[in-house]
C-alpha cells in the first residue's frame, strides 16, 4: 500500500492506578484549560438488523460545544472514566509537574477538585480502571483519596499499560530517565493478589510510541512504534499470550509508524489509524483480524494526522480527532464506518489541539481536555 506522506471500561468500585514513571524533556505550558464535548447525531432511515440487508440513508452532524474548564491547565495528563460515570484526570503539567487531580461529572457540567497524588507526573504515565488491586497509586473514588503501593522494576514513560481477562496489569515497553529503556522490550506485570509486580516474558522487539490491545481472545496485540537503535519506525507486530507469559510475531503492518491508534472494533478487529516517522505524516489505516492473522488496508482518513485520538462510539464508529500535520495542530475530527471502510469529515472541535485525551462517557458523548500553549483558538 502507499499513503500519502509528506516530508516535513456496575458490580463493586474500581480503582482508578497510575503507574509511576520518570519524565525528563521541555514541556509546553497549556494556553488554556480547553474542555470539549463532542457530539454525534443521526437521522437515520431503515436501521439494518444483524440478520437483515436493508438499505439505509444517513445523515450524519458532528459537533462540539465547550462545557467548562478544568481547575489547572494542564496536558500530558490522563483521563480515567469512573463507573459512577465521573471522570478522573490526573498529573500532567503546565510550567511545572502536577501531582493534583479533579473529577468531572456529566450530569452537570462541572469540574471539583479531589485528593492529590503522592507524587507529580508531568506526562506519558499511564492509568487503569481496575475491578480489584492496587498498582502504584492508587485512588478510591468513595474516599477521594490516593495510597501508594509497589513499584515497577522499571521507571518508564510512553509504555503501554493493559488490563488482562485475567486482572493483571501488562506494562511493555518505554523510555526510561529520558532515554529508551536499556532492555525496551522489557515486560512486566502486576498481580492484584499480591500486590507486587513481576517480570514476564521479553517482547521480540525494542519499541516506544507503539500501541497494545487486548484481544476478545484475550492475547495482546502490540503493534508498531520507535525502535530503539536509530530511532526508526518499527513495522513488526506480536501477540502476548497471558496464559503462558510468552510473545509471538504476528504479520506486520502494512507500514512501519508510531504516534498512531488502535482501536477495537465490534468485530473483534483492530483499527491502526495514522501516526507516522520523524517529519511523515500518515493518513492511511489498516486493520488487524486476530483469527487470521493478518493486516488490510482499509479506506484512508481525510487529513494526515498524527498524536491524535480515536474513541470507538456506541453506534460502533471510530471518531478520530486533532492531533498535527505538517501544516498545523488539528481540530478537525472525522468518523471511521467499519461497515463501509470509509470516512467522513463533518465538524471540528472548537480548538487544535495535539497530545490530548479523549474519553467516551456513559451517556455516549466524547470528552476531550488539553491544549498545548502554541495552540490557537478556531
Amino acid at each position: 500500500m502507499s499513503s500519502e506522506q509528506v516530508n516535513e471500561n456496575n458490580g463493586p468500585p474500581m480503582l482508578a492506578v497510575i503507574l509511576f514513571l520518570v519524565l525528563k524533556f521541555v514541556i509546553l505550558a497549556p494556553k488554556k484549560q480547553s474542555i470539549i464535548t463532542t457530539t454525534l447525531s443521526s437521522s437515520m432511515g431503515t436501521s439494518p438488523s444483524p440478520t437483515t440487508t436493508t438499505t439505509a440513508t444517513t445523515t450524519q452532524q458532528l459537533g462540539s460545544i465547550n462545557v467548562g474548564s478544568m481547575n489547572q491547565a494542564r496536558q500530558g495528563h490522563t483521563g480515567t472514566l469512573l463507573t459512577n460515570g465521573k471522570m478522573l484526570v490526573t498529573g500532567g503539567g503546565n510550567y511545572v509537574a502536577l501531582h493534583s487531580a479533579e473529577l468531572y461529572d456529566p450530569s452537570t457540567g462541572t469540574w471539583t477538585t479531589t485528593g492529590s497524588m503522592k507524587h507529580q507526573r508531568r506526562g506519558q504515565h499511564t492509568a487503569v480502571l481496575l475491578t480489584n488491586g492496587k498498582v502504584t497509586e492508587l485512588y478510591d473514588p468513595s474516599k477521594g483519596t490516593w495510597t501508594s503501593t509497589n513499584d515497577m522494576h522499571s521507571k518508564r514513560m510512553e509504555h503501554t499499560a493493559s488490563l488482562l481477562t485475567n486482572g493483571k496489569v501488562l506494562v511493555v515497553g518505554g523510555l526510561g530517565s529520558g532515554i529508551i529503556l536499556d532492555s525496551a522490550e522489557f515486560a512486566e506485570l502486576y498481580d492484584l493478589s499480591t500486590g507486587t509486580w513481576i517480570t514476564t516474558g521479553n517482547m521480540n522487539s525494542q519499541r516506544v510510541k507503539h500501541t497494545a490491545s487486548v484481544l476478545t481472545n484475550g492475547k495482546v496485540l502490540v503493534a508498531g512504534g520507535e525502535n530503539e537503535e536509530d530511532s526508526s519506525p518499527n513495522s513488526s507486530a506480536e501477540l502476548y499470550d497471558p496464559s503462558t507469559g510468552n510473545w509471538t510475531t504476528t504479520d506486520n503492518i502494512d507500514e512501519a509508524r508510531y504516534d498512531h491508534t488502535a482501536s477495537i472494533l465490534r468485530n473483534g478487529k483492530v483499527l491502526v489509524t495514522g501516526g507516522g516517522t520523524f517529519r511523515v505524516f500518515f493518513r492511511s489505516a489498516e486493520l488487524y483480524d486476530p483469527l487470521t492473522g493478518t493486516w488490510t488496508t482499509t479506506g484512508s482518513m481525510n487529513i494526515q494526522r498524527t498524536k491524535h485520538t480515536a474513541s470507538v462510539l456506541t453506534n460502533g464508529k471510530v471518531l478520530v480527532a486533532g492531533g498535527e500535520n505538517k501544516n498545523d495542530f488539528l481540530n478537525s475530527a472525522e468518523l471511521y464506518d467499519l461497515s463501509t471502510g470509509t470516512w467522513i469529515t463533518n465538524g471540528s472541535m472548537n480548538n487544535q489541539q495535539e497530545e490530548h485525551i479523549a474519553s467516551v462517557l456513559t451517556n455516549g458523548k466524547v470528552l476531550g481536555t488539553g491544549e498545548w500553549s502554541n495552540v490557537s483558538v478556531v
